[in-house]
């Protein structure tokens, strides 16, 4: 992590919360269906949980959370439970009106902002599955939820909706690959982990070259050595963006935002059947 990262991820999380709030305000129907059962709505009040839950978490010192009832969920969670987490997180965060969600959203950030100003960017706290985070890496995993779920209500409006590349590149480097590097906790524990070594290395001209390295339902940070098995050249506002569904692999090939490559190309929907986001 980079002092430029730094100040990258802090100046983001303003910039997409400001965008993410103004669109909220222009919410006619706030019942419109946006991602599969949740409406406009719901996927805002969503964000909106996840930012009041940071001004706390990216403390990192055990205290108490905003909403009590979530900090038993939120450990126990794995990537094929967090939709239950979530759920609860629904009922326990019951704010729908779209203003005052952008109200709160800008508020919130504004706290993460000011909570986490003197702390380490590299220090590690704890987040969902008994996982470790850097705290770079929570204001970057914040900054994609509101470019994820920006494209989904922009989508339900018939708005555009910018993902900038820059900014999905924070969110691989300083969440994913930061917690890759500290502790995965068990959020990959339900996954049907493959016997054999699969490495991919990822490759963009916006991020530093690196290889996750699979086996046994572990997942490796390493540098890339020449050896993996997959290559993928990508725009992360592409690869991002599919990892979490909103981009068919399909189409991320065919946009020619995801190639890939490498001596055994075949292994990657192995690697990716584990490797998922929810």
């Amino acid at each position: 992590m980079t002092v430029e990262q730094w100040h990258q991820v802090r100046a983001a999380l303003p910039e997409v919360g400001g965008r993410f709030a103004d669109l909220l305000t222009g919410v006619g129907d706030p019942h419109e269906r946006a991602l599969g059962e949740w409406s406009i709505a719901e996927a805002a009040s969503h964000v909106g949980m996840i930012a009041l839950m940071y001004t706390a978490m990216v403390r990192g010192d055990g205290g108490p959370l905003p909403l009590p009832g979530l900090e038993e969920p939120i450990d126990a969670a794995s990537v094929d439970t967090i939709s239950r987490m979530n759920a609860l997180a629904l009922e326990l965060y019951p704010e729908r009106d779209p203003v005052r969600l952008a109200a709160r959203l800008r508020a919130d950030i504004a706290e993460v902002l000011l909570v986490s100003a003197d702390l380490d960017p590299e220090k590690p706290v704890w987040w969902l599955g008994g996982s470790r985070v850097p705290v770079a890496g929570v204001l970057a995993h914040l900054v994609n939820e509101m470019l994820i779920h920006g494209l989904d209500i922009a989508h339900a409006l018939g708005r555009p909706w910018r993902v900038p590349a820059r900014l999905e590149a924070l969110f691989l480097e300083l969440f994913l690959f930061g917690m890759v590097r500290n502790d995965m906790g068990h959020l990959l524990d339900d996954a049907k982990p493959s016997p054999r070594r699969i490495a991919v290395e990822f490759r963009s001209a916006y991020t530093r070259p690196a290889v996750l390295a699979l086996q046994h339902g572990k997942l490796r940070y390493e540098e890339p050595d020449g050896t993996a098995d997959v290559r993928l050249r990508f725009d992360p506002a592409v690869l991002v963006p599919m990892m979490f569904g909103r981009i068919s692999r399909l189409r991320a090939a065919l946009l020619g935002g995801v190639r890939i490559g490498g001596p055994r190309p075949w292994l990657l929907p192995a690697f990716l059947r584990t490797v998922r986001m929810p």
